[in-house]
């Protein structure tokens, strides 16, 4: 039987930003978050490119935690964020671009 107090917590957004400034330091600059997200964006596509699914998952997560640190910079909650961005992509119109992407008119 595991007690309650040995269960892992779901990690959230300022679990991860207190987390990485703990290790990393405190942000001098958020560019230097959409940088380092970059060079992740990059190690995911090579994993995506290679089907690499154990790898497809560490980096996107990797992309996501930076995200999370940036959105945090500002002050934001990116979880808030993703919901109203949701409310006004169901509220356009789109196209389709026939390869699982699209734009909005």
């Amino acid at each position: 039987m595991v007690c309650e107090n040995n269960k892992k917590r779901p990690e959230s957004q300022r679990s991860m930003c207190d987390w990485a400034e703990q290790i990393f330091g405190p942000v001098r600059d958020p560019a230097s978050l959409v940088e380092r997200a970059s060079v992740e964006m990059k190690e995911l596509g090579e994993a995506v490119e290679a089907r690499d699914v154990s790898e497809v998952g560490k980096e996107a997560a990797d992309v996501l935690i930076l995200l999370y640190r940036l959105a945090d910079q500002f002050g934001l909650d990116l979880d808030q964020e993703v919901q109203a961005k949701m409310a006004i992509n169901r509220s356009r119109t789109w196209v389709s671009k026939g390869d699982g992407t699209g734009s909005h008119l």
